[in-house]
């Protein structure tokens, strides 16, 4: 079964790395039978060989793994390297440049599920040279929900983390007397009119396909109750602005929908200047005619939004730029919501916009996710209409990918008990490489000793058995530690530091992992992304004492 050995050791080895745990034993089962068919009419005793090299495999910790694959399969490891780049397909009519906006709601910062769609525009703008405006969407078209004042600045530091070349910044609270002029213009032409109507009754004409008696009125009836909501003398709920649009329309959300509604609340830029606040529809159809937008980059989900455009444009008889949509992109692991996320940090339940479980782009950048791997994350799934839902180890590798040959290697003994060696022959010092891969970086030193600290996690799981201290020596595990050899042995390999900084590792969840890093590390520039051997990616916050790091990834 040497040849079986052989193809399940390097194909457990390749999916292990690649999915940055447990290597699976269908997965691998899989690929060996692929590689040599013949297997197939003795797969039972094939089966229990796999399992047995899955459990061997899975034993190692990613280092070991990784070193073993450049030995047996190098192919294999650039594979597990490649991205998904499929590449963004072509925009059409860009003969004249594009021009392309940003539209966030400045409710708190950017967040993962943002960046799909400020990078791709972000993508397309440099590809064509064009422009690319950030709008900061303020307008108060909700009483739930309002614009915060930090708000602005975190979502323009997000952007510029990510790399975004933004060439001009604007805001929709400063362009209110433009949309009311505009806003004004349609009611003349016939295209909206002033609603009286209670919210429930203009919701239930809506699902019935019935017009209300205000649809009728003459313009001159229209601009006046227009200027007594500009004026304060109707009070928010009382009117509202509607669009004309079909009213046996197949979507009943699409029937009349609100352009203009009051609201009395303070903006945080404007304050109580304007009372009178343009639905998201109606300060896109006028901007982007305006601003001379040629492409908007928006979900699938907001097709409506499409029509409501058209719609407006068409009663002023103008153009608009060209709609290009794209599924919804989902990680398993996240889910967002800037307002609960918001009522929590006012708490005290989450420490601030950067605090890991956010998945803000201030906390992505805060346990070293590079943006570079965000962008080829997003770049890899295109324009695809399909909704798609993705593990955060998708992202994780693209940052993998980036960050691995650039991080130095250190021990990190987490929650650390002393052990004293006995029978040390000598205290011969240990030399481990800061990188295997780059030999030519050099080594640390860690000098020997009697007594070490070792992680109270492997003391359990090895008690009685041989290990070897990483880079250094072979002990067993009775009465403490007893010295066996110098030579390199293929047994369990686990941490050990004769002595170390005091460390806490901030983990994706907010826990704390407490314990010991190398000296060395104190020396080390705060944001530097380095890996504590078995434990994980981290980057560097405060290189102490105590040394304090944010997790990353395996």
């Amino acid at each position: 079964m040497l040849v079986v050995r052989e193809l399940a050791r390097k194909f457990a080895l390749q999916n292990a790395l690649s999915h940055g745990g447990p290597a699976q034993t269908k997965a691998v089962m899989g690929k060996v039978l692929a590689a040599d068919p013949d297997l197939r009419s003795r797969v039972n005793e094939v089966a229990e060989t796999i399992s047995s090299v899955v459990e061997e495999v899975n034993a190692l910790d990613p280092e070991e793994q990784r070193r073993l694959l450049r030995d047996l399969a190098p192919e294999l490891l650039e594979r597990q390297h490649e991205t998904r780049r499929t590449g963004l397909p072509d925009l059409d009519d860009v003969s004249d440049g594009v021009v392309m906006r940003l539209a966030p709601y400045p409710s708190g910062p950017l967040h993962i599920g943002n960046a799909r769609m400020v990078l791709l525009n972000d993508e397309y703008t440099k590809r064509y040279g064009g422009r690319l405006l950030l709008v900061h969407d303020d307008t108060i078209g909700s009483e739930e929900k309002l614009p915060l004042a930090d708000a602005y600045g975190q979502v323009e530091e997000g952007l510029h983390w990510l790399g975004v070349e933004v060439h001009e910044v604007l805001y929709k609270s400063d362009r209110l007397p433009l949309f009311y002029d505009w806003g004004r213009r349609l009611l003349e032409v016939g295209g909206a009119y002033v609603c009286l109507c209670p919210f429930q009754e203009l919701r239930a004409n809506r699902v019935a396909g019935r017009a209300c008696e205000h649809r009728a009125s003459e313009t001159e009836e229209n601009l006046r109750r227009w200027e007594e909501m500009l004026g304060g003398e109707l009070a928010p709920g009382q009117a509202v602005v509607r669009l004309k649009t079909d009213m046996r329309h197949p979507n009943p959300a699409f029937r009349d929908r609100v352009l203009f509604r009051i609201s009395d609340r303070s903006h945080p830029r404007v304050g109580t200047r304007y009372r009178v606040w343009p639905l998201l529809e109606f300060s896109w159809a006028v901007d982007d005619h305006l601003l001379g937008v040629t492409h908007v980059l928006r979900g699938k989900d907001l097709l409506m939004e499409d029509e409501m455009e058209r719609a407006i444009w068409d009663y002023f008889e103008v153009d608009g730029p060209a709609f290009v949509h794209f599924g919804l992109l989902r990680l398993k692991e996240v889910a967002l919501s800037k307002s609960h996320q918001r009522r929590l940090i006012e708490a005290g339940e989450l420490a601030g916009v950067d605090d890991p479980r956010t998945w803000s782009l201030q906390s992505l950048r805060r346990r070293g996710i590079q943006p570079e791997a965000l962008r080829d994350f997003i770049k890899g799934f295109g324009l695809s209409l399909t909704d798609i839902e993705v593990p955060a180890e998708t992202l994780y590798t693209e940052n993998r990918r980036i960050i691995d040959p650039l991080a130095n290697r250190y021990f990190l003994v987490p929650d650390p008990v002393a052990v004293r060696i006995s029978g040390l022959p000598d205290r011969r010092e240990a030399h481990p490489r800061l990188h295997p891969d780059f030999p030519e970086r050099g080594t640390r030193t860690l000098p020997g000793a009697e007594e070490v600290s070792l992680a109270r996690q492997d003391l359990e799981a090895h008690e009685g058995e041989e290990i070897r201290l990483k880079d250094w020596c072979n002990v067993r595990l009775v009465d403490g530690a007893k010295f066996l050899s110098w030579r390199v042995r293929d047994i369990p390999k686990v941490q050990w530091l004769p002595r170390g900084l005091p460390a806490t590792v901030l983990m994706p969840d907010a826990s704390e992992v407490e314990g010991l890093a190398e000296e060395a590390v104190g020396d080390l520039p705060e944001g530097t992304m380095l890996q504590f051997e078995r434990f994980g990616f981290v980057r560097l916050e405060d290189s102490g004492p105590p040394v304090v790091a944010i997790y990353a990834h395996r």
